[in-house]
């Protein structure tokens, strides 16, 4: 597939692939930024890009970054439509107890491609019935407790 991409003034790098396995592309910021605890915090990446139709770009978190220094992304998977032209950022979370500094040109996230399924909602009043029924949160996890 091809993405056509859009190198801004104050692109740090290109999105990577760091092997031939990786399903995402990692993103680099564009910016410095201070992560404080609990606040969120927009990072640019400096591209922008056109997806084509019927597919998105999903944001994920970086894995290393959470382990490590437990930065996330508040929205995760974050979705990037295919009629989005705008510069891609990514919104970061540290859910640690210390300011943690981001650096130009950090990898920040990772950007996986995947195809939209678009669906017609029919209401037909009443669903059919299954064994689960309206079991909501955990319902599933449920021990029989009647043996």
């Amino acid at each position: 597939m091809h993405v056509a991409f859009h190198a801004l003034a104050h692109l740090y790098k290109m999105p990577t692939y760091q092997s031939e396995g990786a399903s995402g592309l990692d993103l680099y910021a564009a910016e410095d930024a201070l992560l404080i605890p609990h606040e969120p915090q927009v990072v640019a990446t400096g591209f922008a890009m056109e997806i084509p139709s019927g597919y998105e770009a999903q944001i994920r978190p970086r894995s290393g970054l959470a382990l490590r220094h437990a930065i996330t992304l508040p929205n995760s998977p974050g979705t990037i439509d295919c009629d989005y032209r705008g510069e891609v950022k990514v919104i970061l979370l540290n859910l640690g107890r210390e300011p943690y500094a981001v650096k130009r040109g950090d990898r920040i996230a990772q950007m996986v491609f995947a195809p939209v399924t678009r669906v017609t909602l029919t209401d037909v009043g009443n669903l059919s019935d299954t064994a689960r029924a309206s079991g909501g949160f955990g319902s599933t996890g449920l021990r029989d407790t009647t043996s």
